[in-house]
Order: structure tokens, then C-alpha cells, then sequence
């Protein structure tokens, strides 16, 4: 550590990068000589202050010399405006300090939160500076407040001390998610809450949750209480969770997979089942040439858009089991038929699946929602050309027919990455899946590399919004809910780190590992 020491000066420096002083009197400053001197008296020095250490790291930091602050007895966290309250009462409980609410006047210690309204900067960017013995944490909306109160609460934990001077720090992508598949594996709600907290300490900004599938379907309903798995979660648990979301700056993303995966509402409604020319059932797929079947569909996405608030909603649209035979006109005349009736004499069974994703994205529209759907369900040629505000989900390239990820981005489309090969924790490792690593997303992986290890092209780099890390069911007896925390805790702050700053991190992976084992 470098140490700027004045003539005369002793400097004593404790902490990491903060360079605190060893108090030698109760004043805190150095003792004056009893007698004149023709020297200096001895003064206080700091060196110039460290980059905090954070997951993930900020992405600027301006040196200063000064103490740092440490929270302590009698410090406050005050507001500036009664929207960031939320904020203020949850870092006053996290350092232990008093919240004083809406204050003008300031105070030695005090942790002042501030909105600047900045209606040209980054919503979730915002400033922090320790000087003169204060913090004040500003941003432009209350989601890069909370965002700078999750720095300084990781500075106190990590060093006990936050450095003098200012971070200016913003993510460099908008969609920071996980996934939760709680339609084949049930989990508690207080589990998800517990993921919740974890999430917005690494300032992810979106979980979301799929529960509808073949083996479930795991929310409360009052459309449809028929579809209902005997384990799910209660309308009031999900309310719990996303109030829980919400004061975090998380946005809970629902998802009920169609016209595929919906087996547990065909175990209900077995009239809705495609199938074969043999009558054989089609395992998980509605009939999408039967208009009951969108008509339940829409229901629950009716019903469940007045409990999810937020923005987003995803479709699904993957693996309809009618598209994977060599021939699905010859194998299902009916959808074949329907298809023609619809979109005239050359449409296809793509074609009517690709009218059955529009139609769904019409009706969350409806709603002001902005629909997703992994990129399986979105196709080439054809008649029908899936809605342009349809966000890509895209997770693999092994389907048939598979198409590269940037034909996606040519189309003009912005995409979401799931890429299996880095961000798919799937339960008991079927197929040829494997647990996916923290260090492996760490030093390999970055926003561009949707397929594989290979990135697209840097021009294509703004259309892709960010980045999702998922946890599948598939046998999800193969690990507990303890189990998968710990199997994702370092995969989520590698993930973190690269979605905040695509960059090379500073920290070599075993820097970063002790840094996370730090801070917890």
C-alpha cells in the first residue's frame, strides 16, 4: 500500500485500503508536544483509499484520502425522498443503524440515501461516496440506490469498513435473472424467499419462476383448481414472494409452457391431448387445432397476470412434440388441416404453432406484459412469422433444425441467454447435461456466447438484454432444496460478476472464490 506521509508525520494504517489510524488519544488525533519544536508537529495522513472488493465488482472507483466510515452506535440512515424508505429501513437493519426517515440536516456517521432524478442516466446506475466522515448513496431511480446500498453493506462485511471516496457504478446489462423449475421439483416459499435475498445482494434484477409442466403444476387457482399439483404454493405465498421481489428491485417472471409441457393440465383435461394418427397420446402436448385448448390456456395466463405485476411474462413455446418427426403434416392431418384453414393452402403445423405464440403474446400483451419464449419456438420461412416484440430465450442449439443465434439477431430480434452449456443446473444430470461451474462461467463464458463456447459477432452485442441462469426439475429427488443452494451459490457470483461487467474480471478465479467466501 502506497502511504503519503507528511514531514514529521507517523502514519499507522489498519484495515484493507481503507488506511484507518490507530486513535492515540480519546479525540482520535495525534498528541501535541508539551514544549515548542522546531519541527512539525506530528499530523494525521491517509493513503490514498482502495477499490472496494464486491460481487459484482464496481465498476469505478475514485481514490481519496480519508478514514473510511464504519458503522457504529448513533449513526443514522436518513432519505431524501419517502420512495426510498424500503431502502433505508433494510440497510439501517443490515448495519445495524437507526433510520431516521426524511432528513435535511446532516450528521457525523450519517448514511444519506438520495435520488437525482437524472432522467438521462441509467436507472439502476448510482453514486457512492464516503467523505468526511458520511456516505451518500444517489442514483436516478430507487433500484440503483438499493444497488449502491448493496456495495457499501458488502464493504462493511467484507473489510468492515467502507474506503474514502466515490464509486460510480452501473450494470452493463438489463436482464440479470435465475430460473426456478419449481413445476417438477416443489420448493418451499421460504426457500425461493432465501434465493430472493440472495439475488438482490448480487443485484440480479429478475427469478423467475416456471410451475407448469408434465410432472406439475404448482400454483394456487381459482380458474382452473382442477390443474393444481396436491404440492404448490398458495396465491398468498406468491404474493409474500413477490412483495419480497419488489423491495429487492426483482421482477418475477412467470412462466406456463405452451402448447408443449402441459401435461399436468392434460392430466385434468385429457381432451385437450394431441395425438397421433394411431390415437397414441403425444406426451405433454394440447391439441392446438382445439380451441379449448387455447381458451384454458388464456385463462391461467388471465388469472395469473393480476398476481404477477411485473413486466415480463414467458411463453415457453419449446419442444412441441408434433414438430419433432420427420413429417408432422403426414403425421398429424389435423393440425395440418388446421393450419391451411387459418393461414391458407401452403401453411404448415409450424405455422399453426407459431399462430398459437402470437396468440398467447397477444394476450399477455393485453395485460402490458413483455413476452419471452425460448428459441425453439421460433422459426424460419414459413407463412408465419412469430410477433417482432417477442423476446428469444435462447438455451440450446441441439433441436432439430436448430438455427444459429445470430440469425436471431439478424432478424432484429433481442435475446435473453440461457446457454445451456454454462447456465443449465439440472437435476440429477440427465442426458448429457453436467452441474455447471462458477469457475467455468467465470473465465469462459460471457453475454455473447448463446451456443456453445463461441460468442457472436461484438455488432450484436445490444441486442442481447442479458442473461439467466436456470435450474431444471428433472429428477428432482437427486438433490435437496440445501443441495441445490450450494451447488449455485458460486455458478450465480460468477454470473453475476459477468453480467454486471462483461469484461475480464481483475480477480483470478481463486481471488474471486476467497472474495465470495468473505462476504458470504
Amino acid at each position: 500500500m502506497a502511504v503519503a506521509v507528511a514531514a514529521g508525520a507517523v502514519v499507522v494504517s489498519s484495515g484493507v485500503g481503507l488506511g484507518l489510524w490507530a486513535a492515540e488519544d480519546d479525540g482520535g488525533s495525534a498528541a501535541a508536544p508539551s514544549s515548542p519544536s522546531p519541527t512539525p508537529s506530528p499530523t494525521r495522513s491517509y493513503p490514498l483509499s482502495e477499490a472496494p472488493r464486491t460481487i459484482p465488482a464496481v465498476r469505478e472507483h475514485t481514490a481519496e484520502r480519508g478514514p473510511g466510515w464504519r458503522p457504529a452506535t448513533g449513526h443514522r440512515v436518513v432519505v431524501s425522498d419517502p420512495a426510498l424508505a424500503d431502502e433505508g429501513r433494510l440497510t439501517a437493519q443490515e448495519l445495524g443503524l437507526t433510520y431516521a426517515g426524511e432528513r435535511d440536516d446532516e450528521r457525523s456517521g450519517d448514511v444519506r440515501l438520495e435520488l437525482n432524478r437524472d432522467a438521462g442516466a441509467n436507472p439502476e446506475s448510482y453514486t457512492l461516496t464516503v467523505r468526511g466522515g458520511r456516505v451518500t448513496v444517489s442514483g436516478p431511480g430507487e433500484a440503483g440506490v438499493f444497488y449502491g446500498t448493496r456495495t457499501l453493506k458488502q464493504e462493511i462485511r467484507g473489510a468492515g469498513a467502507a474506503p474514502e471516496g466515490v464509486v460510480r457504478d452501473e450494470p452493463a446489462k438489463p436482464r440479470r435473472g435465475m430460473m426456478l423449475d419449481i413445476a417438477r421439483k416443489h420448493y418451499s416459499a421460504g426457500w425461493i424467499e432465501d434465493r430472493i435475498r440472495e439475488l438482490g445482494d448480487l443485484k440480479y434484477n429478475e427469478i423467475g419462476l416456471h410451475f407448469s409442466d408434465d410432472q406439475g403444476f404448482r400454483i394456487e387457482s381459482t380458474s382452473h383448481p382442477e390443474v393444481v399439483s396436491e404440492d404448490h404454493l398458495t396465491k398468498a405465498q406468491v404474493r409474500k414472494i413477490v412483495e419480497l421481489a419488489e423491495s429487492r428491485h426483482i421482477t418475477v417472471v412467470p412462466e406456463i409452457d405452451s402448447p408443449g409441457h402441459l401435461g399436468a393440465v392434460i392430466d385434468a383435461h385429457p381432451d385437450l391431448q394431441l395425438r397421433k394418427t394411431n390415437g397414441e397420446a403425444v406426451r405433454g402436448a394440447v391439441d392446438i387445432a382445439n380451441p379449448k385448448s387455447a381458451a384454458i390456456v388464456d385463462d391461467l395466463l388471465d388469472e395469473y397476470a393480476g398476481l404477477f405485476p411485473g413486466d415480463q411474462w414467458h411463453l415457453g413455446g419449446d419442444e412441441y412434440q408434433a414438430l419433432v418427426v420427420p413429417d408432422p403434416e403426414a403425421a398429424f392431418p389435423g393440425l395440418a388441416a388446421a393450419a391451411r384453414d387459418e393461414y391458407g393452402p401452403g401453411a404448415t403445423v409450424e405455422d399453426l404453432t407459431t399462430g398459437w405464440l402470437n396468440d398467447r403474446a397477444a394476450t399477455v400483451r393485453a395485460h402490458d406484459r413483455v413476452p419471452r419464449a425460448w428459441n425453439d419456438g421460433f422459426f424460419s420461412g414459413g407463412s408465419v412469422r412469430a410477433d417482432e416484440d417477442i423476446t428469444v430465450a435462447y438455451w440450446t442449439g441441439k433441436e432439430i433444425g436448430a438455427r444459429e443465434p445470430a440469425e436471431y439477431l439478424a432478424e432484429g430480434r433481442e435475446v435473453i441467454n440461457y446457454n445451456d452449456e454454462f447456465l443449465y443446473y439440472v437435476l440429477g444430470e440427465p442426458l448429457t447435461f453436467v452441474y455447471p461451474t462458477g469457475e467455468r462461467i467465470y473465465e469462459q463464458w460471457t453475454p455473447r456466447v448463446l451456443r456453445g463456447t463461441t460468442p457472436v459477432p461484438a455488432e450484436y452485442d445490444r441486442q442481447i438484454l442479458g442473461g439467466s441462469f436456470a435450474i431444471w426439475g428433472d429428477l428432482p429427488r437427486s438433490q435437496t432444496e440445501d443441495q441445490v443452494a450450494a451447488g449455485i451459490r458460486m455458478p450465480l457470483r460468477a454470473l453475476a460478476q459477468k453480467l454486471w461487467d462483461a469484461r475480464e474480471p481483475a480477480l483470478s478465479w481463486d481471488g474471486f472464490r476467497t472474495l465470495a467466501d468473505r462476504l458470504g
